[in-house]
């Protein structure tokens, strides 16, 4: 066995390549599953309130009032015709009406019942020689066949027309819900960014002179902090009408101050470092200490800040549509669409289903992917290496 030197075994290793600090965030932020997950949920629903819109047959505006309140599935039935050809068809539960369906589940036409029995409390449905009685004499309603016994469906179909249903107005709920997540998420990244701009200046300069400045400067966020937000934007909307961008002003005017508050205590534990100092005998000004130095530096929290800044916004947005102070009909965003779920929650719970999902899978994904931004950018796992 031979006797290999140190300094040579050390020569032949190759150097280790040293990670920068973005690098560092980058491969920690790659191998956080749920904020990589949250990642890609946000990405695949900004492009799908992009593209959507554009690739589906209807508008968040088309009424058809004869397919209003069709469930996203339902149990189909079938019935033979004069020539022996099967006609799919099934009830809706809600307003107890059948409706001819084709056989890859894609809605044809409502039916038309041949006979009503007022008296019986029956509805007598003709296709071919088969008939099929809609008996609605007791609860719950039953389709039956000419000798009245119960008719058995031939299974569950998923609704190919409107695959998220339609609402009581036979509008198509998956594009009202597309065209909502336009309205929910421009809302949130214009107020996001508003706050960005306005709370790091406001923060930086606060922080940065310090003394009465400061104290000035922060007292007045904190009067601001004090105004209830409804109250606020109830203000706005007695200025202007209440739409999309009396949203946004009300959201991005009150909400950069966290944002400030944030930026001021970086600004603060910063500006005493040396390279500041450097800068301050080289004759730099404050814009360009703020804008070169301090405010690169504390990038990491401003991120992080912004990222759980946008669910908050899309809630504030989603609960001033839900009580009638967002945008105006027609317009749809999830808030609007909540609100018109819960007038019919008990008999047609899926309208309220997918745009409350939708709400909380968003916040929870930005939620989870500023906790990941916020694991990555702690400098004290860097120990963990």
């Amino acid at each position: 066995m031979s006797y290999i030197p140190d300094n040579v075994a050390n020569d032949n290793q190759k150097p280790q390549k040293i990670k920068s600090y973005w690098q560092e965030v980058k491969s920690r932020l790659w191998h956080n599953r749920p904020a990589m997950l949250s990642l890609s949920f946000i990405i695949l629903l900004i492009i799908s309130a992009i593209i959507g819109p554009f690739i589906t047959r209807h508008t968040y505006y088309d009424q058809n009032l004869k397919l209003s309140n069709i469930a996203p599935y339902f149990e189909v039935y079938e019935a033979k015709t004069a020539n022996q050809e099967p006609t799919y068809f099934f009830m809706n539960q809600g307003n107890f009406k059948l409706y001819e369906v084709s056989k890859n589940g894609e809605l044809k036409d409502i039916l038309r019942a041949k006979r009503r029995d007022m008296i019986n409390k029956k509805n007598i449905y003709q296709f071919g020689e088969t008939q099929v009685i809609l008996n609605y004499s007791s609860l719950p309603v039953q389709l039956q066949d000419a000798e009245e016994n119960p008719l058995q469906s031939i299974g569950t179909w998923w609704n190919k027309t409107y695959l998220f249903g339609t609402d009581s107005l036979g509008r198509d709920i998956l594009v009202r819900l597309l065209y909502g997540a336009r309205i929910s998420l421009t809302v949130a990244f214009v107020a996001t960014f508003v706050n960005f701009f306005i709370g790091i200046f406001y923060g930086g300069i606060s922080g940065y002179l310090g003394g009465m400045t400061d104290a000035i400067m922060m007292r007045i966020v904190e009067i601001i902090s004090t105004i209830p937000l409804t109250l606020y934007v109830i203000l706005i909307m007695v200025v202007l009408e209440s739409g999309l961008l009396a949203i946004i002003i009300a959201i991005g005017s009150v909400f950069w101050v966290d944002m400030a508050r944030i930026v001021r205590g970086q600004v603060l534990s910063l500006k005493t470092l040396d390279y500041v100092a450097s800068a301050e005998t080289m004759g730099a000004n404050m814009w360009q200490i703020l804008i070169g130095h301090l405010l690169p530096n504390a990038m990491g929290p401003i991120l992080v800040t912004m990222t759980l800044l946008i669910p908050s916004a899309i809630f504030i947005e989603s609960f001033m549509s839900f009580i009638g102070l967002g945008v105006s009909v027609p317009m749809a965003s999830w808030g609007t669409l909540t609100a018109e779920a819960v007038e019919t929650l008990r008999s047609y719970p899926y309208q309220l289903f997918f745009p409350a999902t939708a709400i909380s899978l968003t916040m929870f994904a930005f939620n989870f992917l500023g906790d990941g931004l916020r694991d990555a950018m702690d400098p004290k796992l860097n120990n963990d290496n």
